[in-house]
């Protein structure tokens, strides 16, 4: 990868927030391309996965919140709400060891793993609110690139499917944007 998993990580934060903070407020109960998620259920996601990230960093147990739908874990305004978990999560990243292996769900990890799918994470979901809310993102190719050099070597019935990040590929337009190409490479339909 050439590009640090905290470098994206910290890139995808900032995309994720800049689209927050451009959501109309009616846009949030507009539905994402999440099956059955609505824009706000995204943001309770994103923020809680990302919550669960900061306490392996900083080796701490985290206890999953319980909930009905992921929006119901979004206290207060979206934006007030992603700015507790992005700061931080910042704050989190800022100097550590890349290279430190962490306790994680899927095993021993080093701390670069770990971030890979948050990162990730980071950029498919403000693209997913940003289409409820009719806001183009752009996900810049270095992100992309990550991606595809960290999942592309896992068996896709590991990171596919029902029980996986992303739903098996869409064909993407022949005249896809890098985006698009990306969106569709994650299983959703880029336009």
């Amino acid at each position: 990868m050439t590009v640090p998993s905290d470098v994206v990580f910290c890139s995808g934060l900032e995309l994720f927030g800049s689209v927050v903070d451009r959501m109309p407020p009616s846009a949030w109960s507009e539905a994402s391309p999440c099956d059955g998620w609505t824009a706000l259920d995204v943001l309770g996601h994103l923020g809680s996965a990302i919550g669960f990230g900061v306490a392996i960093l900083d080796g701490r147990t985290y206890d999953w919140p319980t909930f009905d739908r992921p929006s119901d874990l979004v206290d207060g305004t979206p934006a007030a709400y992603w700015a507790a978990v992005a700061v931080p999560a910042r704050g989190a990243v800022e100097g550590v060891d890349l290279d430190a292996t962490r306790d994680t769900p899927m095993g021993v990890r080093t701390v670069a793993e770990g971030l890979a799918f948050p990162a990730i994470d980071c950029f498919v979901h403000a693209w997913d609110i940003g289409r409820a809310g009719g806001i183009a993102v752009e996900v810049p190719d270095d992100a992309i690139a990550f991606a595809h050099a960290f999942i592309d070597p896992i068996p896709a019935d590991k990171v596919r499917g029902a029980k996986g990040a992303f739903g098996p590929p869409v064909a993407a337009p022949d005249d896809a944007t890098p985006t698009e190409a990306f969106i569709a490479w994650t299983g959703r339909a880029p336009r």
